[in-house]
């Protein structure tokens, strides 16, 4: 049974946001703003499409911790909390993946 959560990561990331840049590689990260911080994010994207398409299950894994670690800076970053994530993503569930898209205008693909 797993007990880490998104939320322990969430405070982890906290906690190392406030350290000094040179002691923390979150907090430096930060430090470069929400362009840096992105641009990671995109880096990480990348690898995790590369590792998964030349089904690599490893590497695939190892990838989503870091697109998952990556995601949560780059919402920091930006100002948006977690929570305000997750509680989008309670409202969506709560129709069809296909309904909720097409009450965004998305088009289905």
């Amino acid at each position: 049974m797993m007990s880490f959560s998104l939320e322990d990561l969430d405070k982890r990331i906290a906690a190392r946001a406030g350290a000094s840049p040179d002691e923390s590689y979150t907090a430096k990260l930060l430090a470069g703003g929400v362009e840096r911080c992105a641009k990671k994010f995109g880096e990480e994207a990348a690898e995790i499409i590369i590792a998964s398409v030349t089904k690599d299950k490893k590497g695939t894994e190892g990838e989503a911790s870091d697109v998952i670690y990556h995601l949560l800076v780059l919402l920091r970053a930006a100002g948006v909390p977690l929570a305000d994530v997750m509680a989008q993503l309670e409202r969506r569930t709560a129709q069809s993946g296909l309904e909720e898209k097409a009450s965004r205008g998305k088009v289905q693909g």
